[in-house]
């Protein structure tokens, strides 16, 4: 079955937020697949694909990677996605990976390992 380009890394922030955010996260946070906005779905799906390219041209190298790599480049990814979709984004939504939280770069490592674990088929 194939799934919607963007829904394994919408699904795999949600269980991350759940699983490193300090206390009960904002519900923008953890708003299902079908009520995420256009513009953060393709986004999504975006940021989803560049890993999928990124494993894909490593040869599945990016194993040996430290999940700091794996979660900066999925940050890295965002920004540039944050900065196509939004004129005048807050500071905070286009922060260096030194600035973010760390529940949100754990939840970005571990983006980048659920997407790298499920291997890299054709984009859509």
């Amino acid at each position: 079955m194939t799934r919607e380009p963007g829904r394994i890394f919408r699904e795999a922030w949600i269980a991350g937020v759940r699983k490193h955010f300090p206390g009960e996260p904002k519900p923008g946070y953890v708003t299902p697949w079908e009520e995420t906005p256009d513009w953060e779905r393709q986004a999504a799906a975006a940021v989803e694909g560049q890993v999928r390219d990124f494993v894909a041209v490593s040869d599945g190298r990016t194993s040996s990677l430290s999940r700091s790599q794996k979660g900066r480049f999925v940050a890295l990814c965002w920004i540039a996605q944050i900065h196509k979709h939004i004129e005048a984004p807050k500071p905070g939504y286009v922060a260096d990976w030194d600035d973010l939280p760390e529940w949100q770069r754990e939840t970005d490592a571990d983006i980048f390992e659920t997407v790298e674990r499920r291997g890299t088929p054709p984009r859509a």
